[in-house]
């Protein structure tokens, strides 16, 4: 019962700063037309006076992602150079943003179970961090380099494509057990090779990958990498079309 009332008010205080976030695109009037709500109860929730209950909080939540949809969001902050390359750094430091990414994920992995969250040393850490802390689940970090004092790694070498690189990730094998359900995350899937050799982690500490999310994708080029490997739901918030150099 104590768990799920502190699911409820997480719940409620994500629907409240998606509130505050279309604030800054609509005035009261408007949204008070678009979710049909009085605009007096409108302001009282934005300025945190009240929460609503869990029901309505459901009922503006689905409004608001009609008219506020997160791929716009993203594409509102990926800056692009003259050369492809994008700098997504007003994505990842966006914790309203992150936030509403973490329910987006909730909602599309609803149904599976997921024991652990993990993440490559790198810029999705924001968002895995705050997605594990959503599930309550531990959060693993796949590092490039071994810690002192782990006595034991898993390990994944990989050669990227189009490298003459040896690259490894470590992840401390106390981190699993046998038969975890793990969800991979990250900001951004570019070859998938990142994402494959998670995959791979994974199944070297005999667990299962339930679910990979990502906030954006580039071209289909990672497809092949992932999909005949990974047995799972796929889940991307934002997707480039064309491939572009992403470093």
């Amino acid at each position: 019962m104590v768990g799920t009332r502190i699911v409820d008010l997480r719940y409620k205080l994500m629907v409240t700063e998606l509130l505050n976030l279309a604030k800054k695109y609509y005035t009261y009037r408007e949204l008070s037309q678009l979710i049909g709500l009085p605009e007096t109860v409108l302001s009282r929730y934005v300025k945190g006076h009240v929460l609503p209950t869990i029901e309505r909080a459901q009922d503006i939540n689905k409004k608001l992602e009609n008219i506020m949809r997160i791929e716009t969001e993203i594409q509102r902050r990926i800056i692009f150079d003259e050369l492809g390359y994008f700098d997504n750094t007003k994505v990842i430091s966006d914790t309203m943003l992150l936030e509403r990414a973490v329910q987006q994920a909730v909602n599309k992995f609803a149904g599976q179970r997921v024991t652990k969250i993990l993440t490559p040393e790198t810029d999705g850490i924001p968002l895995a961090t705050l997605l594990a802390h959503r599930l309550s689940v531990p959060l693993i970090i796949a590092k490039k380099t071994r810690e002192v004092g782990v006595s034991e790694f898993i390990e994944e070498i990989y050669i990227p494509q189009k490298s003459a690189m040896v690259m490894s990730y470590y992840v401390p094998r106390s981190m699993f057990r046998k038969r975890d359900c793990v969800c991979i995350v990250d900001d951004v899937i570019g070859s998938g090779e990142t994402q494959r050799a998670l995959i791979n982690i994974v199944r070297k500490a005999k667990a299962e990958v339930t679910g990979i999310y990502a906030l954006i994708s580039v071209g289909q080029e990672w497809k092949s990498q992932i999909e005949d490997v990974a047995n799972c739901p796929i889940e991307v918030a934002y997707k480039v079309p064309e491939m572009t150099p992403t470093g």
